[in-house]
């Protein structure tokens, strides 16, 4: 800071205090906020005020403080040029800054991944400006290794990063910001922002930023007010160096409202010697310091407000055209008249407060302005050394824009497209790309002949464009507007672009470019949840039949095959996958023959052909990876994942699991590292490490970067909170599911696990009715005939399981045939191509026989058997269970049922699977069965066989279950029906369940009303 203030130079007109006045509050909050840094906790902090009110001054005075307690700090902020945004300018140059103060430590911080982080600072090298294709993983990745390297920075020292004038920022800096406080966890690090409150209105794009941050916990928001007259007062006594009158402050203070930099500005006009001038004109009031300025010093403000936020020193001499001298002087003039300022760490101008400067472009005249913007744009086009390499062709493209010259623009405009897209700043993108658009009609046809295409939009460039002598045309533009609109999140714009490029092709032959747009479609239309894409899919793959292959065939195909197996695998499927692998072989496009043979491999393992399936997607994974192409191998990590624990492979699925999310983390893949996690906590659940499973979804649903992996995580935290027994947990994780999968594009991968955890919570709560209702309404459209045993089998034996459980229950009996031959029915047409889901068919059959009151020891041992060697231990205790309560209904093998207790007891204990371990301590009660061996030593006790109740209490329970009312219970033992409604509350309290259809479920699940066995 110190550095800063000397280069202004002697201030003629002294109109700062040299006393910072108020805020001690807010000051001690963003001191507080570095003393936690500092012991490790990363602060994040927005700091809003309208302009003038002091917001800048707070700032410094921190900063001074955090550089006096040894902290490192960065600067940057955002930067208008015209009403362009340059992408991630105050983060770039933030770390431009720390690159010069701690060269080594960045280097080291980056190390690996200077080609991604070049986007934001290309110093670091690396190939930032490289073709590479178009993804939906390279934003979020090039924001998780930037937060990773902030924090490495931070990781043995205090780091303070102010982003100043948010209100200004392009939407890629605002998304990295809000991820950057919604994932930063570590290091020694300090964020500071800073917007301008007044220019917030309905519509402006940092409101919904605000809005989110303000439900984020580990942000604090500081609103900076107006002084008071006391704080007016004491400013008035820093400028002046002596007491006021009291009449002075009166006066200041009622026309500045207590606006501090409105203060000063009243003071200038004061000390001029013209108070009587002042004019209640805010914008007259910001120019009296200006026209007070020579001519030529006057000349070079006007200059610098129309350049932009900052303007080098040369560029400015290019535009002005005085000698060296006479701009010096100009320049001297306005730094000691406290307009301009001198840019610390660069040779450049910029004003004290952004008030003035837009008070001095405002006053420009429209000619004046296009004039202006004219000579800065031949100047740069003259020495483009003038500015930063990573600016120069953004602000060109303002310059002529704004200069109104639409043959000049439009080429740069597309150039400057092409470089935000590379830095991945879709959003930036958009807009330069929609204002060459709007260019386009006016400028001549001779100059857009003489264009070509600079980017390409995924296999669009196959269309019959070539490069190298094709001009480019209107649809070139649709097309890559349209991808950087889905890529930036605005879908609704994308889907825009999309429909105006189709009626431009209606009617015209140009099939390919057609179905292109169509394929485009079809993912926009799922996204925004108008449908399942299938009929835009259909549509492209009908314009692109009979035609030679091209990619964008190929890339059809694989659309196709891709969504027929998440929706309908199957053999046009499998076809469609084998037709987009050939196509994308003979048109050399690697990247979508590696998608289709993946989705391919899936498809054959779904189709029964495990061994090769798996194989090919080891292979694509294996390719992949040696290409670096990292959105193929973070998919194929996922569906490899997927695929080994659809066959049953569960621990050969977590060390793929594992090994995916390394590999995504270290990249940045941040919305893959969420597909493979939901993967490997499914492999969890399977192992029986429910506590790491548990640990991983509430990751999943912190990291989520798009809506089915945040569906996911909460599909995993119901599935638990079931097992355990927690149902008001899984009641309100089913619900978030199933928001966020959305209702517009089933597909069964969600739709049956929704639906088994509807079933098991009825069955848990005693809803037998409600069971059968949610079984049947899933279970009519049928299943698909391959790749749905994995989600169909878990279902079947819950609501086996239910009907099983509800044997007892006389309301149970209507109905149950048909619901117990609709079961089977499935089961029957549902494969079992391993042996999991064999032993799934075993346990059903099992159970349909239970729940028909035939209960066979030798059935359930041969359910264990089947379970014994495939690591479910969840499932094997349940057999287990089973088959000891076989045993000992049959009346034999006391010793036998003893040990299958013992074996499954401590698993449903290590699980935390609360009404597994209930259950069976419940049979080894009513068995009179220890659960742990006996020593001699030891006398055993008598185990409770009955839950505690009292006779008259197993009589009102015997008939809860019968389905009778308080009032007729009261009836048939003759009391009266409020001491029956204690006894049905104590019944509940000892039986530790919520509700009489649960009390009744459970004395006939565990015979509670029976005599026990011998």
């Amino acid at each position: 800071m110190s550095h800063a203030c000397a280069m202004l130079g002697i201030v003629e007109n002294r109109s700062v205090s040299p006393v910072f006045v108020g805020r001690a509050g807010e000051l001690t909050a963003l001191t507080e906020a570095l003393s936690r840094a500092a012991a490790g906790e990363p602060q994040a902090l927005v700091v809003g005020g309208e302009a003038g009110v002091g917001k800048t001054r707070l700032l410094e005075e921190f900063l001074g403080e955090a550089c006096r307690q040894g902290a490192v700090v960065a600067v940057g902020g955002c930067v208008e040029i015209g009403a362009d945004g340059l992408p991630f300018a105050p983060f770039s140059t933030a770390l431009r800054s720390l690159r010069r103060k701690l060269p080594e430590e960045l280097a080291a911080a980056a190390e690996g991944q200077e080609g991604e982080l070049a986007r934001l600072l290309p110093e670091l090298g690396g190939d930032a400006y490289g073709h590479e294709p178009y993804n939906e993983d390279s934003t979020a990745r090039l924001f998780e290794l930037t937060v990773r390297l902030l924090e490495r920075i931070a990781a043995d020292r205090t780091v303070v990063l102010a982003l100043e004038d948010l209100h200004w920022a392009d939407a890629s800096t605002r998304h990295l910001l809000a991820y950057l406080f919604r994932t930063l966890r570590r290091g020694r690090l300090v964020v500071v922002a800073t917007y301008r409150s007044d220019d917030i209105h309905r519509r402006h794009p940092l409101r919904p930023l605000l809005a989110e941050l303000d439900r984020l916990r580990t942000v604090r928001r500081i609103e900076l007010s107006r002084f008071t007259r006391t704080e007016v007062h004491r400013q008035l006594t820093g400028i002046l160096a002596a007491e006021p009158d009291a009449a002075l402050v009166d006066d200041i203070f009622g026309r500045s409202d207590g606006n501090a930099f409105f203060v000063e500005e009243l003071v200038v006009c004061r000390e001029s010697g013209a108070p009587g001038e002042l004019s209640d004109s805010l914008r007259d009031l910001l120019l009296v310091r200006v026209e007070r300025l020579s001519e030529d010093a006057q000349k070079v403000v006007r200059i610098v407000a129309e350049g932009g936020s900052t303007v080098e020193y040369g560029l400015l001499a290019a535009v002005a055209r005085l000698p060296e001298d006479d701009l010096i002087e100009a320049l001297r003039a306005a730094v000691n008249a406290n307009i301009l300022l001198a840019v610390p760490d660069g040779e450049g101008y910029r004003f004290r407060h952004s008030l003035v400067r837009e008070a001095v472009s405002d006053d420009l005249l429209p000619g004046e302005r296009s004039r202006l913007n004219r000579r800065y744009a031949e100047a740069l086009e003259a020495d483009p050394a003038l500015v930063r390499a990573d600016e120069r062709t953004t602000r060109l493209a303002s310059y002529w824009y704004h200069a109104h010259d639409a043959t000049k623009a439009l080429p740069v405009v597309l150039r400057a497209a092409a470089e935000t897209r590379k830095r991945h700043a879709h959003a930036e993108q958009l807009r330069l790309l929609e204002r060459a658009m709007e260019l386009w009609d006016d400028v001549p046809a001779e100059v857009r002949a003489s264009l070509r295409p600079i980017d390409y939009a995924d296999a669009y460039p196959a269309c019959g464009c070539a490069p190298d002598s094709s001009p480019l045309s209107y649809l070139d533009l649709l097309a890559e507007a349209a991808v950087a609109a889905r890529l930036c999140g605005e879908r609704e714009r994308a889907l825009k672009i999309v429909k105006r490029a189709l009626r431009l092709l209606d009617g015209d032959n140009d099939h390919l470019r057609a179905a292109w747009f169509w394929t485009e479609r079809s993912r926009l239309i799922s996204n925004l949840g108008r449908g399942d894409g299938w009929a835009e899919i259909a549509t492209a793959q009908e314009l692109v039949r009979g035609l030679p292959p091209s990619s964008v065939h190929a890339q059809v195909l694989a659309v196709a095959a891709g969504w027929g197996m998440l929706h309908a695998p199957g053999r046009e499927s499998l076809a469609a996958a084998e037709q987009a692998v050939e196509y994308a072989r003979l048109v050399q496009a690697e990247p979508i023959e590696l998608n289709a043979r993946l989705t391919l491999g899936g498809l054959m393992v779904d189709a029964g052909d495990i061994e090769t399936g798996l194989a090919e997607m080891y292979a694509v994974r294996d390719r992949a990876r040696e290409l670096s192409l990292r959105t193929e191998a973070g998919r194929a990590y996922i569906n490899l994942a997927s695929s080994l624990e659809a066959v049953g492979r569960s621990r050969e699925a977590a060390r793929i699991g594992t090994e995916g999310i390394d590999y995504a983390r270290t990249r940045g893949l941040l919305d893959s590292e969420g597909w493979v996690l939901g993967n490997l906590i499914d492999s969890q659940i399977s192992l029986g490490h429910w506590d790491e499973a548990s640990e991983g979804a509430s990751r999943l649903q912190r990291i989520a970067y798009s809506p089915k992996p945040r569906g996911s995580a909460h599909l995993k935290r119901a599935q638990l909170a079931l097992l355990r027994g927690e149902l008001a947990v899984c009641e309100e994780h089913l619900a978030l599911a199933r928001e966020a999968y959305g209702t517009h594009d089933p597909m069964m991968q969600y739709l049956l696990p929704l639906a088994q955890l509807d079933v098991g919570l009825a069955a848990a709560r005693g809803r037998l009715a409600d069971v059968r209702a949610r079984f049947a309404d899933t279970v009519r459209p049928g299943f698909p005939t391959a790749g749905s045993y994995r989600y169909a089998w878990p279902l079947l034996l819950t609501a086996a399981t239910a009907e099983a459980d509800a044997s007892g229950l006389p309301a149970a009996a209507e109905g149950r045939p048909e619901a117990l031959e609709l079961i089977r029915f499935h089961a029957k047409r549902l494969a079992a191509p391993v042996a999991v889901w064999q032993a799934h068919a075993l346990f059903l059959a099992a159970e349909l026989d239970r729940a028909e009151g035939c209960v066979r020891a030798e059935r359930w041992a041969e359910v264990t058997d089947a379970f014994g060697p495939l690591e479910r231990p969840y499932e094997l205790a349940r057999a287990r269970h089973r088959w000891a309560d076989a045993l000992l209904v049959e009346g034999g093998g006391r010793d036998r049922a003893a040990e299958l207790l013992r074996e499954a007891h401590p698993v449903a204990v290590r699980l935390g699977a609360r009404p597994l371990r209930e259950e069976l301590e419940l049979l080894a009660a009513r068995a009179r069965l220890p659960l742990t061996r006996p020593t001699a030593a030891e006398p055993q006790e008598e185990p409770d066989a009955g839950f505690g109740l009292t006779p008259r209490e197993q009589d009102v329970l015997r008939l809860v279950a019968a389905g009778r009312t308080n009032r007729q219970i009261a009836e048939e033992l003759f009391i009266s029906p409020k001491t029956a409604s204690v006894h049905v509350s104590n019944i509940l309290a000892k039986l530790g369940v919520s509700g009489r259809g649960e009390a009744a479920a459970l004395a006939h699940r565990m015979r509670l009303l029976q005599q026990a066995p011998a």
